[in-house]
């Protein structure tokens, strides 16, 4: 080989490397700005705070969406991101954003769930987006989907049964409810409201529910006394939306059935 040759391919070789490093920086996803975890979290916590202002929580999700990393998963950041998410997809009346939130949010559950799998955050948040997923979509998401939420729900229930006013019991006898005509029971819905009572008497979710699945029992005297409770309980603070929620369905309950 001549001495030229030589020295031309080098020069191709390096020329090439050059080159591909060059493409390789070019393409690489820019990093995220870098925010302090924990004030940010806590800025989405405020801005999350009552979960009834849309814009607000747009932002929430916006702000955790920035400190999540892929490279270094961060508990409080996942399971919130999940959190409002949820919050997010339930208020929204876009149903792009709507399902794009509770796509996220049960992502970010399941990111949870192995982060931290003896805590109840991560199981609950992923069957709860999951859960508004399959009411929106019965006969393909909710098909598929009843058998991952049983699982997750009990899983809270396991470790940590009065989580979120034991709303886990409260899933689990909603697919109890809405799967009767494939092998649901109210008698069993009724059996795990009954358990969360015991746990927070104050949840106007499973009091309202815990009517529903009295009527369907045809325990209609019982019933009634789970919405008259309701109508007259002081509701959470931090959860006025529900409650409001369930004192119009639970009027309008004692109107069409009693």
């Amino acid at each position: 080989m001549s001495k030229f040759s030589f020295y031309s391919i080098i020069t191709i070789v390096l020329l090439a490397f050059w080159a591909t490093s060059c493409a390789s920086t070019e393409n690489a996803a820019p990093r995220k700005p870098t925010l302090p975890t924990a004030k940010t979290v806590a800025q989405a916590d405020d801005l999350g705070k009552g979960h009834n202002d849309l814009p607000k929580l747009r932002e929430a999700v916006n702000l955790l969406a920035q400190i999540r990393n892929p490279d270094a998963r961060n508990f409080e950041v996942e399971w919130k991101f999940a959190k409002y998410n949820y919050f997010l997809g339930r208020l929204t009346t876009d149903e792009k954003e709507g399902k794009k939130a509770f796509e996220n949010g049960e992502t970010a559950g399941q990111i949870t769930s192995r982060i931290e799998p003896n805590k109840p955050d991560g199981y609950f948040w992923y069957g709860a987006n999951l859960g508004e997923q399959a009411k929106r979509a019965p006969l393909t998401k909710g098909l598929t989907s009843i058998g991952d939420i049983r699982t997750a729900m009990n899983k809270v229930i396991a470790i940590e049964p009065a989580y979120q006013g034991a709303s886990a019991f409260d899933a689990l006898a909603q697919i109890e409810l809405s799967t009767r005509l494939t092998g649901g029971k109210s008698a069993k819905a009724v059996e795990y409201l009954e358990k969360a009572i015991e746990i927070d008497r104050e949840n106007s979710y499973t009091r309202l529910h815990l009517a529903q699945a009295y009527l369907a029992a045809n325990r209609a005297a019982e019933a009634k006394k789970q919405l008259d409770y309701l109508l007259k309980m002081k509701p959470n603070p931090e959860y006025l939306p529900e409650y409001a929620e369930c004192v119009s369905a639970a009027k309008k309950l004692l109107e069409t059935k009693f």
